[in-house]
């Protein structure tokens, strides 16, 4: 394997995103970087993808053919996107059986730039403390500002945190709501730079919506976020879907980026936590627990 600037075998051994397959032009070049590595990709008229290093012969914006691409490196198709590997990655993805239910709206609902650690985007991802004073008037609103008792689960076997009895009150939980409702949640993280969120839909309270959000690292402080969307919702136009989704982002972004320090201190005693931190925390301990260095500031041994 060629060598890369990254040296965590935990973060180099994952699956990692690079694209929307729906917005990638059919054989066309295109360079992006992984983990310091420049790397190109394409992806053929049938859906088949390929991903290589950078290399002068096939330069961003060339077409190509993708089964004639020597030296690819592992590719996978999930969840509508591109994922590849920089070092011996896991067969499978964790799980979103959602995704396979035919009814849902799937959407790659922005591709974001943003300066600052993976671990810090998760952190915020999973943080409900900053919905009334950030996202207000849509997620969060006083005086509703109280983060409820809710519980934190790493679990071995699954090798992933799961938050659940998550509720808070939202004015306007979802594109599709029409006013105020406590809405559920429940998080999962079963990848160092990945989050899976479930929400209450107002369309049918039998089922959860489901927003993801995958993380590429460019390097330890900067990262390209993709937020995957699988949704129900039968009236909304993509774009109205789309938009309320990067509104929030929008407003994450500043937040995100203005973090210090922008990689996430893994001892506990680095940052005080309070209860709403609980998810935090357990993520904290997690990484730690799997020895990832990447994007963190590791706890002194």
């Amino acid at each position: 394997m060629a060598k890369t600037r990254c040296t965590d075998q935990v973060i180099l051994n994952l699956w990692h995103p690079l694209a929307a397959l729906s917005e990638v032009k059919p054989n066309v070049v295109v360079d992006t970087i992984l983990l310091e590595e420049r790397l190109s990709y394409a992806v053929d008229g049938k859906g088949n993808a390929a991903v290589w290093r950078d290399r002068a012969d096939l330069i961003e914006g060339s077409t190509v053919d993708v089964a004639t691409v020597a030296d690819q490196l592992p590719v996978k198709h999930a969840y509508g996107y591109i994922w590849t590997s920089l070092g011996d990655p896991q067969a499978d993805l964790f799980p979103i059986p959602e995704f396979d239910e035919a009814d849902r709206r799937k959407l790659n609902a922005a591709t974001i730039g943003v300066n600052v650690s993976a671990p810090r985007a998760i952190e915020n991802f999973l943080d409900m403390g900053h919905f009334p004073y950030v996202h207000t008037d849509i997620l969060g609103a006083e005086p509703h500002t109280e983060v409820k008792e809710y519980d934190v689960e790493i679990s071995v076997d699954r090798d992933e945190i799961l938050a659940t009895r998550c509720r808070f009150f939202q004015p306007m939980a979802a594109a599709t709501a029409s006013g105020g409702a406590d809405v559920d949640y429940v998080y999962r993280v079963p990848h160092p730079f990945c989050s899976v969120l479930y929400k209450s839909s107002p369309l049918d309270e039998s089922r959860r919506d489901v927003i993801a959000v995958f993380l590429q690292p460019i390097d330890q402080e900067h990262v390209r976020a993709h937020m995957m969307l699988c949704l129900l919702d039968e009236d909304n136009e993509d774009k109205v879907i789309k938009r309320f989704q990067q509104t929030i982002f929008g407003q994450d972004k500043p937040i995100l980026e203005n973090q210090f320090p922008k990689r996430l201190p893994l001892d506990p005693r680095a940052e005080t936590p309070i209860r709403a931190d609980k998810s935090a925390i357990a993520y904290r301990r997690w990484l730690s627990q799997k020895g990832v260095t990447y994007g963190v500031i590791p706890a002194a041994t």
